[in-house]
């Protein structure tokens, strides 16, 4: 029987095992390794920082869930991926070795790359729902003294979408508290102007988010490389489209978060600091096809926000493509129909759509888009703002939990729901195909 081994047990984790556990039965051994007993539900991260969560509502304990589905687990974490050894050493020293493996390990996150960045530093983050814990904390110590804050997204980042939530939903609560006329407010980005998000703007995102950042009275600054993060104030740099300085700006700030850049986790890199060769580039992002096969190593795959993707143009000041959730579960269908091919002798054919279906809460409403693929040219280039997606938002949370509470993978609703819509999760699938769903 062989052995598939999913690498990661975030968003893309999660979904690709119970993906495969659906597609493949019990033809294989499944596997997950991870560095935690523990999913979280990291888009409502930015609600864990204002209280508006706690931690524990936004978690799932895995060693029980997995068991009832068959599927084995390890929580001790990666040293190394041994590619050419089909292998992976376990940071307790053990090795593990695999048929097929799925990498879906996330980011690490590049909080080093700028002086005073990160939540050892002088930012709060909303990466990770502890750093969200402890941002909550430094909230509660915020609002009882307030003052400027600065969010944004630093060069090379490539998640724009939480930090025009987070500054939005920042202004919600301090109305809410009745203190934001205390609380100037700048927004931050390496993005060549407000609704970019790292994809060339979906739809008319950046007539939707200049006109809710001026609703609520954020000033912003784009083009923006930032320099230095102090205790009480950000120094970056405003280029312009050749790449000259435009402005220097010192932005004072008591409470500042920015999105940091990526890159792959440790276990990804060789010894000289870069992505293992041939199964990552020198950032550390595995590398893959157009199936999500890596080239070098064909029984290996990668999903989610640990693949290499190229950005979709340039820019004055770097920015990256957003890996979005839709995008990823797309990834995940396509590998595990094309694992469950390899398993049963057939050539993997399957390509992911990538089509991306976001919202972003603001906390009394948001902002949807839907890009049918992500990356232009689109077929579908769509967003719209309402109170409905803040309540959408809330509603997709509940049932991403429960669906990764329950062992689900694509429900049959979910997936004739989005058939309906005209978004598929693979590319160029034919109208009428069943998925390959095992015996």
């Amino acid at each position: 029987m062989p052995r598939i081994v999913v690498l990661g047990a975030g968003i893309g984790g999660i979904s690709m095992a119970y993906e495969l556990r659906t597609k493949v039965g019990r033809k294989a051994e499944l596997v997950v390794v991870s560095d935690s007993e523990w999913f979280h539900f990291v888009p409502s991260n930015p609600w864990v920082a204002l209280r508006w969560r706690r931690p524990d509502d936004i978690k799932v304990h895995l060693p029980s869930t997995l068991a009832r589905l068959a599927i084995g687990f390890e929580s001790v974490g990666a040293r190394r991926v041994l590619a050419g050894e089909n292998a992976l050493e376990l940071n307790d020293g053990r090795r593990i070795s695999y048929d097929y493996l799925v990498i879906a390990t996330g980011p690490a996150l590049a909080f080093d790359e700028i002086p005073g960045l990160g939540p050892e530093a002088n930012t709060i983050s909303i990466c990770h729902v502890d750093h969200a814990a402890r941002a909550a904390e430094r909230w509660d110590a915020f609002c009882a003294e307030p003052g400027p804050i600065v969010v944004g997204a630093v060069q090379g980042a490539s998640c724009f979408g939480p930090a025009y939530e987070f500054a939005l939903m920042l202004s919600t609560d301090l109305r809410r508290r009745r203190i934001r006329d205390r609380v100037p407010i700048t927004f931050v980005t390496s993005e060549p102007y407000v609704g970019h998000l790292g994809l060339g703007g979906v739809g008319d995102t950046k007539g939707l988010l200049e006109s809710v950042l001026r609703d609520h009275d954020i000033k912003w600054v784009t083009n923006a490389r930032v320099d230095s993060i102090g205790a009480d104030k950000v120094e970056c740099t405003e280029v312009g489209a050749d790449g000259s300085v435009v402005r220097q700006h010192s932005l004072p700030s008591r409470l500042t978060m920015m999105i940091p850049a990526f890159r792959g986790v440790p276990c990804l890199m060789g010894d000289d600091g870069k992505g293992a060769a041939g199964l990552a580039n020198p950032r550390g992002f595995v590398l893959t096809d157009r199936k999500q096969r890596n080239p070098t190593y064909p029984n290996v795959f990668g999903v989610g926000v640990c693949i290499a993707i190229p950005p979709y143009e340039q820019t004055p000041v770097p920015v990256g493509v957003p890996k979005t959730g839709y995008m990823i579960e797309s990834m995940v269908t396509a590998t595990a129909e094309n694992i469950a091919a390899l398993i049963e002798g057939e050539a993997p054919v399957r390509e992911a759509s990538w089509n991306a279906v976001c919202l972003a809460d603001f906390g009394n409403d948001g902002v949807a888009f839907v890009a049918l693929p992500q990356i232009p040219p689109r077929n579908v280039n769509w967003s719209s703002r309402g109170y409905w997606v803040h309540a959408a938002k809330i509603g997709f949370e509940k049932y991403f939990l429960h669906k990764v509470r329950s062992g689900a993978g694509e429900p049959a609703y979910e997936r004739l729901l989005m058939k309906w819509l005209g978004i598929d999760r693979l590319r160029g699938e034919p109208a009428g195909t069943a998925p390959r769903t095992a015996a």
